[in-house]
């Protein structure tokens, strides 16, 4: 299926590894041209260098910049290097970190520093570029949910309140849309095996003194993934397919909507 991304232009955030390279790697192969992002600029060159090989190709066209989206300066970066590489017509709002810690051990700062790179970043980069999306009367901005958002977990309110509040969010901005070809959704992710989650499967066996393939096996069997249908961790890849098709042209129907590819985590009709 042609999804008729050639020439249009992403903006990728968190896109150096799991959940957000996948997307970035999507994108690119469907004919976008893309920009990623990381805190790390060596980390870009890297990685730009690896997805010109994958894709066997100089066009269409990748670019990046390294930049810490958890304050406004690094925002403000990313931004001037966007708009310096022309219209972005496609906002993937993807950037994220997570911690595991029992409610009464998450500090302020914990709070405080989450919200701002999951949720400020988010909220910053929209308010910058969905002005020029309503201009030219067409654009995608997807925010990257998670199965947290509708299913939060004690251990991870922290994490669950900063995937809620981006759906939230991205309904509430939809709204401006009315009437235009731009569409504003979110995607509630399942539990996916990405770098983060591996080395927290293996951190967390050393603990228990467990094996990581045991642990990882308990998760859906004992623990919170016992409600997954798919029983077990998705592949990034599944994730970056339904991101894909949602920044295309012709997914022009699906506007305002928290679209689920959680593995059937989530036991609701609605």
């Amino acid at each position: 299926m042609n999804l008729k991304l050639k020439n249009k232009r992403a903006l990728v955030t968190g896109s150096t590894l799991g959940i957000g390279r996948a997307i970035a790697n999507s994108l690119l192969a469907e004919g976008a041209d893309v920009i990623i992002n990381s805190r790390s600029q060596s980390k870009v060159k890297k990685t730009i260098d690896e997805m010109k090989i994958t894709n066997k190709t100089d066009s269409p066209k990748i670019t990046g910049i390294g930049a810490d989206l958890s304050n406004h300066t690094g925002v403000n970066d990313l931004i001037s290097f966007a708009q310096s590489e022309g219209q972005i017509d496609v906002l993937i709002n993807n950037v994220g970190s997570f911690t595991v810690k029992d409610f009464f051990d998450i500090e302020d700062s914990d709070w405080c520093h989450i919200f701002e790179l999951n949720v400020m970043s988010a909220v910053r980069l929209s308010r910058a570029f969905l002005p020029s999306m309503l201009k030219q009367g067409w654009g995608r901005i997807i925010f990257i949910g998670s199965d947290q958002s509708s299913k939060p977990n004690p251990s991870m309110a922290h994490y669950a309140m900063t995937k809620t509040a981006l759906v939230s969010i991205a309904r509430s901005l939809s709204e401006l849309t009315r009437g235009t070809e731009i569409t504003i959704n979110s995607v509630q992710v399942a539990p996916t095996w990405t770098e983060g989650v591996s080395e927290f499967i293996e951190d967390l066996a050393r603990i228990e003194g467990k094996t990581p393939e045991a642990m990882s096996r308990s998760y859906f069997e004992e623990g919170e993934g016992n409600t997954s249908l798919i029983q077990r961790w998705a592949e990034p890849e599944e994730i970056a397919k339904v991101v894909t098709f949602l920044s295309s042209p012709i997914s022009s129907a699906i506007n305002g909507s928290s679209l689920r590819a959680d593995g059937g985590m989530i036991r609701s009709l609605f």
